[in-house]
């Protein structure tokens, strides 16, 4: 080895160590996963990188972060396990490819997802505490070909990428962790409370009755928390999997608004939807997903709504983005709480008694909205309603 190319060496290594100290102080695992495909990158020299993580709940490699040039691109696209980065998770072993348009080992879903022209790409394990969490990859590399030492330094990365990505879990996890323990101690106090009252022999039949009531109703509250709390973790752990298809907006507004009718013609709320016929038909999005968001958007118009009120449902094109708006007749919302309405367990302090929720399905709706490379925002005027608007790129847009 000359002596440029051991100083090279040397100072890429020392930049490694520069990285480590770096990623270890980086806990939010979105920005920490961006970091690690743009410092992948720069340290090979390649025109882009992408960062793939094993959902181990539906046993699925997925694209998560995908960067060229630096610029973050569309991601979240589970790739088979006959793939590259399926290869190097199944066999926990780096791949090199030289000419991957020539390479007869691998299909290349890779190429079409990425929308991006690949020509050469190696492909490292993250392995940590035994297991592989996922898969880095860089490709192209901008002067010669790829070589042993760039494959070296990326197992380097690699190392120190994988402990850094558990680290950013685990941070996140017992931080939601702590904050479900608080929120479920309520609803197991009263459960509590009335299981001890039950005892008492002097209770009157329909006193029994009333107590196994409000018995199954916090049981059914809590049951509710801890499906919320797990659809929270993994958003916010990033290890949820989006599913873009085409979506017909019309359609799926009136099977949302046929689920919630039935609850608001009990109190005489009517509907008025509002869709343009010049308006783009479909939206690339995950259908389940959008479907939650705008169920629970619907189900809060009802209830906290008033008797005999209306919810008007309107759709319209803007730019590139399908926006959807859902208004209420109710109550309002303070202008004081307006902007704590999406943070995790917050609940109106005018509702909390009168109402039964978990104070988590608007944080939900954010985090799929915003997975999806969309906005959602709500204005409210005391003693008229609310409206609440989810703005949604025509293409999928998820990382």
């Amino acid at each position: 080895m000359s002596e440029i190319t051991f100083t090279l060496a040397l100072r890429r290594y020392q930049t490694l160590i520069d990285i480590a100290r770096d990623l270890a102080t980086v806990t939010d695992l979105e920005s920490l996963l961006l970091k690690i495909v743009r410092v992948a990158e720069d340290l090979v020299k390649a025109e882009g990188a992408s960062l793939l993580l094993y959902d181990e709940v539906h046993c699925e490699l997925y694209f998560k972060k995908i960067s060229i040039g630096g610029q973050e691109k569309s991601s979240n696209f589970i790739v088979p396990e006959e793939s590259v980065a399926g290869y190097v998770a199944t066999h926990r072993e780096p791949v090199y490819i030289s000419d991957a348009e020539n390479d007869s080992r691998f299909p290349s879903p890779f190429i079409k997802n990425i929308g991006y022209p690949v020509k050469s790409l190696i492909a490292i394990p993250l392995i940590t505490r035994d297991k592989c969490i996922g898969v880095l990859e860089v490709f192209n590399k901008k002067d010669e070909g790829f070589n042993k030492e760039d494959e070296g330094v990326l197992l380097a990365l690699g190392a120190q990428a994988s402990i850094a990505i558990e680290n950013a879990r685990l941070f996140k996890q017992s931080d939601l962790i702590s904050e479900l323990v608080h929120e479920i101690r309520t609803p197991l106090t009263s459960i509590t409370t009335i299981a001890y009252l039950l005892e008492r022999s002097e209770l009157t039949e329909e006193q029994r009755v009333g107590l196994a009531k409000t018995i199954s109703e916090e049981t059914m509250r809590l049951n509710d928390m801890a499906t919320s709390f797990l659809d929270l973790a993994r958003l916010e752990s990033g290890s949820m999997v989006f599913n873009p298809e085409a979506i017909s907006v019309p359609q799926i507004l009136q099977e949302c608004v046929n689920v919630i009718e039935p609850k608001a013609a009990e109190r005489g709320i009517k509907f008025h939807i509002e869709i343009p016929h010049d308006i783009l038909p479909t939206l690339e999005a995950d259908r389940d997903k959008i479907k939650q968001v705008l169920l629970n958007l619907l189900s809060n118009a009802v209830k906290y709504n008033r008797d005999n009120g209306t919810i008007e449902i309107r759709a319209w094109n803007a730019d590139h983005f399908i926006c959807i708006s859902i208004r209420d007749s109710g109550a309002g919302i303070p202008e004081s709480e307006l902007g704590h309405i999406f943070e995790k367990f917050y609940r109106s302090k005018g509702t909390e008694k009168s109402t039964q929720g978990t104070g988590l399905g608007l944080s939900i709706c954010k985090k799929i909205v915003e997975s999806h490379g969309g906005s959602i925002e709500a204005q409210s005027t005391l003693n008229v309603g609310s409206t609440f608007v989810i703005k949604l790129p025509q293409e999928f847009m998820g990382s």
